[in-house]
C-alpha cells in the first residue's frame, strides 16, 4: 500500500521485528510507514513470530515476510541479502536486549541481523525491553557498538513496563521512529545518546538554517493524525465518587461518566496505552483500557499518587474528567443508621484531588529534568464561567474544559456537551454542542498539540523551567484553590 503522497514517497524500507512484547507496535509503525509513501518489506525474529505472526504483516505490507535466515525467495535470491541491497533504509523495532548484543557482536543469526550486515544503506534501531535491562552496562555498551557502526538509536523511553516495573525501556513514540527514519533517507544529522525524545507528531525532523541572531520562528504543528498518541500514555479520571454516611447511604452526585469514558475511547482509538481510572459510571469501559476502580475520593487519590511518584509522573497526558465529591462525612457508621431519630451530618471537604496531582507532577518533573505531561482539568458551571480563569491559574494544569450544566444538552446523563476550552495562556475556544465523543476528540487534539510543540521546544537535555507567566500558584499556597465541580 504505497501512497501517493509523504515524506517517504516511492522509498523502499526493510521494517525488522524482533521478539519484544513491543512487537504488536510495529503493526501501527507499517502503516505508519505506508501513510508517509513508503514499500515496507518485513524481517522478523523467529521469537517475533512466536508474538504476533506473519499473517497480519503479510497482509498489510503485501510482501512474504523473511523469518528464516536459510531460506529462499521465489526467484532463488537469498532473502535478507535481497533486503540489504533491495531497500534504501532498514528499521528495527522493536530490538530486544538480545538482539543488540547480537548485532554488537556481528552474529548473524536471524534475518535482520543478517541483512545489517550485508547493508551499506542506513540503519535505524529502537530498543524496547524490561526492567533495567535497557541501563546494564553490558546493554549499553552493545548500544555504544552500533552508535559506532553508524546506526542511529531511537532511545526508548521511561514509563510503565510489560511486567509492572517503572523504567526505561518501553519503545519509542512510534512517530519519533518515523521521524529519525526522514532524518536519516535526508541525511539529517541524528540527536545525540541520552537526549529527551525528538520530534513529535507534527513537528519537523530538521529546523532549516537560520541567519545568526536571527529570532526563532516556532513551527505551526500540522493537524493530529490518527495515531497521534501511539507509544503515548493517557490517564484519565471518569465517573463520581460516593462517600459513605453508612454501609447502605453515601453522598454522591449525578456524575454517570460518559464524558471521561468518551476521552478513554477516543485515546484509545489513537493509540494511547489507557489507564482509566473509574468512579461510579452508569456506562461501560472500555476493555482494552487498564482500570483502577475508585469509588471514593480517598480511593482516587490513592490511584493517582501510585502514577505520580517522586522519581516522575508515570504517563504523557492526564485528564481529570471524574466528578469527585466536593464533601464526605466526618464520621461515617460502620453500622446503618436508623430513621426514627434522624440525621444530622458533619462533613469534611475532600481533598482537592486535580491541584494536589498538579502540584506532585510539578515537583517530581523538576526532580527527574523530564518533560512536563499535559494536564487537562473539568469543570462544571452554573450560569456563567467568570470563575473559571481564575480556577484555571490556581490549579496550574494547561486546559480547564468548562461546561454549563443549566444549558440543555450540556448537563449530567446527556450524550452531547457545549464547553469552551480555557487555556495557560489565557485562550477560550468555545465549541458548540457537539457529541461527547467529538468534545474528547477536539479536546485530545488540543493535548496532541501541545506534546508537538513542547518536543520543538527547549534544547534536548536543557533544564526546562517555566517562566514567571507560566509557574502554578503552588497548591500549598495560603490562598486555598477553588475546588473543580463535577463535570458530566
Amino acid at each position: 500500500m504505497n501512497q501517493s503522497g509523504g515524506r517517504l514517497r516511492n522509498r523502499r524500507i526493510a521494517l525488522g521485528i524482533t521478539g519484544s512484547i513491543a512487537a504488536y507496535k510495529a503493526v501501527e509503525l507499517l502503516r505508519m510507514f505506508q501513510m508517509e509513501g513508503a514499500d515496507v518489506r518485513v524481517l522478523m525474529t523467529t521469537s517475533a513470530v512466536e508474538f504476533i505472526g506473519t499473517l497480519t504483516v503479510e497482509t498489510l505490507s503485501r510482501h512474504p515476510v523473511d523469518s528464516d535466515v536459510l531460506s529462499l525467495q521465489g526467484d532463488g535470491r537469498i532473502g535478507h541479502i535481497s533486503a540489504a541491497h533491495d531497500v534504501e533504509a532498514i528499521v528495527v523495532a522493536p530490538a530486544t536486549a538480545h538482539w543488540l548484543g547480537t548485532m554488537a557482536n556481528g552474529l548473524a543469526g536471524d534475518t535482520i541481523t543478517a541483512a545489517c550486515l550485508a547493508t551499506s544503506v542506513p540503519v535505524v534501531v529502537a530498543p524496547a525491553m524490561d526492567g533495567g535491562m535497557y541501563t546494564h552496562p553490558a546493554t549499553q555498551a552493545n548500544v555504544a557498538a552500533l552508535v559506532g557502526f553508524g546506526y542511529r538509536i531511537v532511545e526508548p523511553e521511561s514509563g510503565p513496563l510489560a511486567s509492572g516495573l517503572v523504567g526505561q525501556g518501553r519503545l519509542a513514540a512510534l512517530e519519533r521512529i518515523v521521524n529519525e527514519t526522514v532524518a536519516a533517507l535526508t541525511g539529517a544529522p541524528s540527536p545525540a545518546r541520552g537526549a529527551r525524545p525528538g520530534p513529535g507528531p507534527g513537528t519537523a525532523v530538521a529546523a532549516a538554517a537560520v541567519p545568526a541572531g536571527a529570532p526563532a520562528v516556532e513551527p505551526a504543528p500540522t493537524p493530529p493524525s490518527r495515531s497521534d498518541l501511539a507509544g503515548r500514555h493517557v490517564v484519565v479520571t471518569a465517573g463520581g465518587t460516593s462517600e459513605p454516611i453508612d454501609p447502605v447511604r453515601f453522598i454522591g452526585n449525578r456524575s454517570t461518566g460518559k464524558m471521561g469514558i468518551a476521552i478513554a475511547e477516543e485515546a484509545l482509538d489513537r493509540g494511547a496505552a489507557v489507564t482509566l481510572i473509574l468512579g461510579n459510571v452508569t456506562v461501560a469501559p472500555p476493555e482494552n483500557a487498564h482500570i483502577a476502580h475508585a469509588e471514593t475520593a480517598a480511593q482516587m487519590q490513592a490511584a493517582l499518587q501510585a502514577l505520580t511518584p517522586p522519581e516522575g509522573p508515570l504517563f504523557d497526558i492526564l485528564v481529570m474528567a471524574a466528578a469527585v465529591a466536593d464533601f464526605r462525612p466526618h464520621s461515617p457508621s460502620t453500622k446503618k443508621v436508623g430513621r426514627s431519630g434522624g440525621m444530622t451530618l458533619e462533613l469534611d471537604a475532600t481533598p482537592d484531588l486535580l491541584a494536589e496531582t498538579v502540584g506532585r507532577v510539578e515537583a517530581a518533573t523538576r526532580k527527574s529534568g523530564g518533560r512536563r505531561p499535559i494536564l487537562v482539568g473539568f469543570a462544571a458551571e452554573t450560569g456563567s464561567f467568570d470563575r473559571v480563569s481564575e480556577k484555571l491559574r490556581h490549579k496550574g494544569v494547561d486546559l480547564l474544559v468548562a461546561n454549563d450544566v443549566d444549558e440543555p444538552g450540556s448537563g449530567f446523563g446527556t450524550d452531547t456537551n457545549k464547553v469552551t476550552i480555557f487555556s495557560i495562556e489565557g485562550e477560550q475556544e468555545q465549541l458548540p454542542l457537539l457529541s461527547k465523543r467529538e468534545v474528547a476528540e477536539l479536546v485530545l487534539d488540543r493535548a496532541v498539540t501541545r506534546i508537538a510543540r513542547a518536543a520543538g521546544g527547549p534544547a534536548a537535555g536543557a533544564s526546562a523551567e517555566p517562566t514567571a507567566a507560566e509557574t502554578p500558584e503552588s497548591p500549598e499556597s495560603p490562598e486555598s484553590p477553588a475546588p473543580v465541580e463535577p463535570q458530566s
